[in-house]
């Protein structure tokens, strides 16, 4: 390569370089728009509670929401996270009424209404079980950005594999993050009460 095509290259390289540097620095001045780069979490849905009454996402209104997706079925992670729902509702005491939380099945197949009525009769009462058609769940799942697999069993059954997090959406619907319920009651009940 010649001397002058070495130049010019290099030349090119750092003007291309100049470039890049000068559009990255203008987009993070104040004052202009911010590229968002999150998906939205959150979305509509339409399911029934366990008393078989029809929920939409307007139900979100009003409140700051807790949200869980798992199944009756699971064997450890699903009832260890109602159970740490249901002592941050106990922590709230009479505040606990001004919190709601809905524990989504993404097992519809075998979580019908009474199955998830019979289930959550063990954790607080704030809590409502959602279920529907496969075609809700995985449209709620969709809306949510939440993932879910059948695992086969020997002898027929199976499990499910899911994502474990607890969605914080805040009393206008919109999702905020995801909530700590492991850390101790009275902390996430003090958390939960700068969303009322």
């Amino acid at each position: 390569m010649s001397p002058r095509l070495k130049l010019m290259t290099l030349f090119g390289a750092f003007a291309a370089g100049a470039l890049i540097l000068v559009v990255g620095v203008t987009m993070l001045l104040p004052g202009r728009p911010q590229i968002q780069t999150s998906a939205a979490v959150g979305g509509p849905f339409a399911l029934v509670d366990q008393n078989g009454v029809p929920v939409t996402e307007a139900v979100l209104k009003g409140k700051p929401s807790l949200i869980f997706f798992g199944f009756t079925h699971c064997p450890d992670v699903c009832p260890t996270a109602l159970f740490e729902m249901s002592e941050i509702f106990g922590a709230l005491g009479p505040d606990a009424d001004k919190v709601q939380a809905f524990f989504v099945t993404v097992d519809p197949e075998r979580d019908t209404p009474a199955l998830m009525k019979s289930y959550l009769g063990s954790f607080a009462p704030q809590i409502r079980g959602l279920s529907g058609s496969a075609e809700n769940t995985d449209a709620i799942k969709k809306e949510y950005r939440v993932y879910s697999r059948k695992v086969p069993l020997s002898g027929g059954d199976y499990t499910m594999d899911h994502t474990a997090v607890v969605y914080l959406m805040d009393k206008t619907g919109t999702f905020v993050a995801p909530f700590d319920s492991k850390q101790p009651p009275e902390r996430a009940a003090a958390e939960l009460k700068r969303y009322f």
